[in-house]
């Protein structure tokens, strides 16, 4: 029988693959002579290339997506000129759909679509020696009632340290242009009862870290509801996470939601947008005032961590819309708001603005705008940093209440915008700076340029910084902490003597 391999990169090494695992699952009689094995991004890839063939493999199944795409071109470069009479057989999202962008030319055969029973079939025929007609296999859409779950073949090691991938159904029933997702004809459910077994299993078994893949959790509520109660009745500390749309929390969800002990429970929120008129543009739906009222709720009756999505470049939107965007969401909530860029993605339907507002995007993954009629190279490249000052300062929770010193009262992204162009001066980089550089230009900036008291703006940084343990007070903020270190002495307990 012939040795089958089954291997992707995954963007780190906490992750998992759930596909690779749902293709195992249903080898059938070929599962003895299959094997997976799963890397990272970081990984070298001759060392890669040199693992998979010291298994001596007939048949190697690479799962492409847009954070391996250039790295699966080369590893194929490679394991084709050591071991051209490897069949390589590429499937995942990266190939469903075509122009391919990065060259797959060198690979034997490339699955379209969903591939859980696709592989088996073409394994099959090699197993017999018979060569499909096409080296590229259309997508078909398989019964999710036929299918194996996969959830068995994760192992105590992922189960220890990685995140275990889970869903309850496939696709999604809204139709925005920039995302896969909207290729879909309809939502398809996995028998929620085996679902659930298996779920079961895994929690036996040690599992605690659950990421949930499926598009619109929330879309269905009864089956929403049976998932949040599995949950429930189990006893912290777990973690689940969840990818909801924003105007569908009925009453039966948020009361759920709301017992959730702190830590347990992540919602990610697709926002995108909050202007109309880009939104229509996109063909995505947006009633802002169940958006206003359940990021309320979610913010102040919860102790769920939230996740807001906006995108910079859309077709339609300018940067005043854009940041018309981020002060209403600022003023909503003060949980995470992850800009992004958008990306072109081949197959989705955003390509017919193209001539419209002129969107010009790069060939290379992850295929992001460069520019189109609203929004210059420049403004593209100035947003791309304003995004990774904004995760250096905002997101990530070290400067939670100094950086909101930047705008106060008046527009949040027009006074970031500002110390995002500052910053960069001083940096001329967005990468490699230390939290304490950080903190010592967000201290800079704000006595310097916003012209505020520096033992006020100290004090501010301190409450901060000194949250966790184990933390020693910065040398550019010693000079102003003689009055935080005498408050401490006098009524905090738990932090060090190293800390005071």
């Amino acid at each position: 029988m012939k040795k089958i391999i089954l291997t992707t990169l995954n963007s780190r090494y906490t992750h998992t693959s759930i596909g690779l695992r749902y293709l195992y699952a249903n080898m059938k009689e070929l599962q003895n002579a299959t094997e997976i094995l799963e890397f990272s991004i970081n990984d070298a890839l001759q060392t890669i290339a040199e693992k998979l063939l010291l298994h001596m493999p007939d048949v190697i199944g690479i799962g492409v997506y847009i954070w391996n795409a250039s790295e699966v071109h080369e590893l194929l470069h490679i394991l084709k000129k050591i071991a051209p009479q490897v069949r390589i057989v590429l499937g995942g999202p990266e190939v469903s759909y075509e122009p391919f962008r990065v060259d797959f030319g060198e690979a034997d055969f490339i699955i379209q679509g969903e591939g859980d029973t696709a592989f088996y079939e073409l394994c099959k025929k090699l197993q017999e020696d018979k060569l499909p007609h096409a080296r590229i296999i259309p997508m078909h859409t398989p019964e999710l009632k036929n299918i194996e779950l996969p959830y068995q073949f994760y192992t105590d090691d992922d189960i220890k340290n990685r995140y275990i991938y889970v869903e309850i159904s496939r696709g999604c029933p809204f139709a925005c242009e920039f995302c896969l997702s909207s290729m879909d004809e309809r939502v398809r459910a996995f028998d929620l009862d085996k679902v659930l077994d298996a779920f079961e299993i895994l929690w036996q078994r040690g599992a605690r870290n659950f990421k949930f893949v499926d598009r619109t959790f929330n879309l269905n509520i009864k089956s929403a509801n049976r998932i949040l109660d599995f949950f429930l009745a189990k006893e912290p500390p777990y973690f689940a996470h969840f990818e909801v749309i924003p105007d569908h929390f009925p009453a039966s969800l948020r009361e759920k939601i709301a017992r959730f002990p702190y830590g347990a429970l992540q919602l990610e929120i697709g926002i995108q947008t909050l202007n109309t008129e880009v939104a229509n543009t996109i063909s995505r739906q947006l009633n802002l005032e169940k958006i206003r009222e359940n990021i309320h709720f979610l913010e102040n009756e919860t102790t769920a961590h939230i996740h807001l999505d906006l995108i910079v470049g859309l077709p339609n939107e300018t940067l005043e819309s854009f940041g018309k965007n981020l002060d209403m969401l600022v003023n909503l909530s003060s949980c995470e708001i992850q800009i992004g860029i958008l990306k072109k993605l081949s197959g989705t339907h955003i390509h017919r603005h193209d001539e419209t507002y002129k969107m010009i995007y790069s060939d290379i993954p992850p295929y992001d705008i460069l520019q189109n009629s609203q929004l210059s190279f420049n403004d593209i490249q100035i947003m791309k940093r304003f995004a990774r000052f904004w995760d250096l300062t905002y997101n990530s929770g070290n400067f939670k209440r100094s950086v909101q010193l930047i705008w106060q009262n008046e527009s949040v992204y027009e006074n970031f915008y500002k110390f995002g162009m500052w910053i960069y001066e001083q940096t001329n980089s967005t990468w490699q700076i230390s939290l304490e550089r950080l903190g010592e230009l967000l201290f800079l900036y704000l006595t310097e340029s916003k012209k505020l008291p520096p033992a006020f703006v100290a004090k501010e940084m301190l409450e901060d910084m000194m949250k966790l343990k184990g933390r020693a007070i910065p040398s550019y903020l010693k000079p102003h902490a003689k009055g935080f270190i005498a408050d401490l002495k006098e009524g905090t307990a738990g932090f060090n003597k190293r800390q005071i």
